[in-house]
């Protein structure tokens, strides 16, 4: 097994997670099988309680771990299905160590952060490691290893001297280290300065670690003067210094990597020059560059809770991003606080509330989606009641398919009162409840959680058409309330229908409303699965509707199985798994996956 570990120095948010990222889909083109792991040093257990707007979005895992939002890059980039036991926090290693100690595992021992902490993390490292994440069986090649946090953090000492040791033990033909840091510059001078980088690696070496490559972020590329002073400086070979800089979209970072030829670095270091391939990324080039040219806009409202930080809906909006390629539409995405919707917005904040209720009337799509709390429900409830009477596509994902739920009850059925127990315990028209697979007194791991299957009642309907006709289809959920079972005859005798449920026919997976353009819920985070070329159906089909394509989309049927490949003349052809392929067409076909 081979190990590149990415580090970071100077400040948080260099984009380390999708330098890790990028190496690892480089590494895969050139014909290697790519694992990854993420390592953040907070002592928490996983990310599961943590507010999005301090910490980002919190992805989930098929087998239902709930983990920072880097593995979502993995998983996107490198198109693999990642494990709860890929994501390593301080929080894990010392309860697994604790819990030894209090079974006596250690014989008396004084138990102490080296070698016993240590020895856990590079024990977990190596687990991790060896499980397949790709569908195929056996260990991986390669295994990239993001360092979360900063160099010079104090709670990331104990997995920096693991790495350390880690790296003596499985020897420097299978270990390479990238440092991310950055190169500024200063407004004042315009000249990159190189001290922070120098500071930061020698910070690095203090604590046992040398860099073998340097991945310095700045806005334009490094000059040679300056890279031939960080070589000099932090004795890395020139050609092992590389430049992130500013690009239009993050699909250029693995483009920027090849040019400056980091992959060759990162072989050599290796040792395995000798048997890698040279980087097939045409196609992701093609999609790169397709993606800056595109200039008809499709404008979807985002009705959101946590809008204060945009990476809280990071997969929402790289899955609107996935579909509204594949449409060949520019993406522009209005954020809107829930909250300012409201009524009482209106007194408190009339010009916010004037504003974003003339950027939802505006928009060509409306997207609702997860959340907790009581915070913006009624202003989620009214962008739903919106797009619904006014015949904009509408999709709903988690509460976003629940407040549908509860507007329709309460404007169709007139019951003025319904809502979910969640928001009121004693609401006398309970539409949602709480349904057992979970504790309502723990937060932690306690929801319904990973990849559960959903079959389609009905063949005819919207949602089984995007997903090709098939009779299930295996979704990620993260919930603890669902549609109330009891109310399902009644909402369905007037118009809601339920077109997806669990194998049981108790859990509502799935709502639409057949007499609009397109009005639909998902109980899943279908967000989770879409990949750059291989889009969510559903993110696809609102896209769809939201650009008037709907029935292009929904004609286009994945029981064909084909996947779109990129020409030099920018169109996309049409190439069925069988290797047979059609004339060029001018749409993207998506892989139902």
């Amino acid at each position: 097994m081979k190990y590149v570990v990415v580090s970071g120095g100077v400040v948080s948010g260099l984009g380390k997670g999708v330098t890790a990222s990028s190496i690892g889909l480089i590494l895969k083109s050139c014909g290697f099988r790519v694992t990854a792991i993420k390592i953040d040093p907070y002592l928490n257990i996983d990310a599961g309680t943590m507010s999005p707007i301090e910490h980002g979005e919190v992805y989930v895992l098929d087998d239902g771990g709930e983990v920072d939002l880097d593995l979502g890059n993995y998983e996107r980039f490198m198109d693999i299905k990642l494990t709860s036991e890929n994501n390593i926090t301080t929080g894990k290693v010392y309860k697994q160590v604790l819990e030894k100690e209090r079974r006596g595992d250690y014989l008396g021992k004084t138990v102490q952060v080296v070698p016993h902490i240590t020895d856990a993390i590079q024990e977990w490292i190596e687990r991790a490691a060896r499980i397949p994440v790709d569908g195929q069986s056996g260990p991986a090649d390669v295994c990239v290893i993001e360092l979360g946090g900063t160099i010079g953090d104090i709670e990331s000492m104990p997995f920096i001297n693991a790495l350390g040791q880690f790296s003596y033990r499985v020897g420097s033909e299978n270990f390479c280290l990238i440092h991310v840091s950055l190169v500024p510059v200063l407004n004042v001078v315009g000249e990159q300065k190189t001290k922070p980088t120098q500071h930061s690696v020698r910070d690095l070496r203090g604590l046992g670690l040398s860099p073998n490559i340097l991945a310095c972020r700045s806005t334009k590329p490094l000059e040679d003067t300056v890279k031939a002073k960080l070589s000099q400086f932090c004795q890395v070979p020139m050609e092992n210094v590389v430049t992130l800089y500013d690009c239009p979209n993050i699909w250029h970072i693995p483009l920027l990597l090849k040019e400056q030829k980091a992959h060759e670095a990162i072989l050599r270091v290796l040792n395995l020059t000798g048997v890698a391939k040279e980087p097939a990324l045409e196609e992701w080039s093609l999609m790169a560059k397709m993606s800056d040219k595109l200039h008809v806009p499709v404008r979807i409202a985002v009705v959101g809770k946590y809008t204060e930080l945009l990476d809280s809906y990071l997969s929402i909006h790289k899955a609107l991003l996935h579909a509204s390629v594949a449409r060949r539409k520019k993406l522009v995405i209005d954020w809107i606080s829930a909250s300012d919707l409201e009524l009482g917005a209106k007194k408190e904040k009339p010009d916010e509330y004037k504003a974003v209720w003339k950027l939802l009337k505006g928009a060509d799509g409306i997207l609702v989606p997860g959340g907790f709390g009581n915070r913006g429900v009624q202003g989620k409830i009214l962008a739903a009641k919106y797009a619904r009477e006014n015949k904009v596509p509408y999709l709903g994902i988690c509460l976003g398919m629940q407040l549908a739920v509860i507007e329709y009850a309460r404007t169709v059925l007139g019951l003025p009162d319904a809502n979910s127990t969640e928001l009121d315990p004693n609401t006398k028209s309970p539409c949602v409840v709480f349904m057992p697979e979970g504790s309502k007194t723990h937060m932690g791991g306690t929801m319904r959680l990973g990849s559960r299957r959903t079959y389609f009642q009905a063949k005819d309907s919207k949602s089984a058409k995007l997903y090709g006709n098939r009779s299930f289809v295996d979704e990620r959920h993260r919930h603890r309330y669902e549609v109330n079972p009891a109310m399902v005859p009644r909402l369905e005798s007037c118009g809601l229908t339920f077109s997806g449920k669990d194998e049981s026919g108790e859990r509502m997976e799935i709502v639409e409303l057949p007499n609009h353009p397109f009005y639909v819920g998902a109980q899943f985070h279908p967000e989770y699965k879409s990949r750059p070329g291989k889009p969510s159906p559903l993110f696809l089909g609102l896209i769809g509707a939201a650009c008037g394509e709907l029935d292009n989309v929904l004609q286009q049927s994945c029981q064909e199985t084909a996947v779109s490949r990129p020409q030099s003349n920018g169109k996309l052809e049409r190439v069925y798994l069988k290797g047979t392929a059609k004339k060029p067409v001018s749409v993207v076909y998506s892989l139902c996956s």
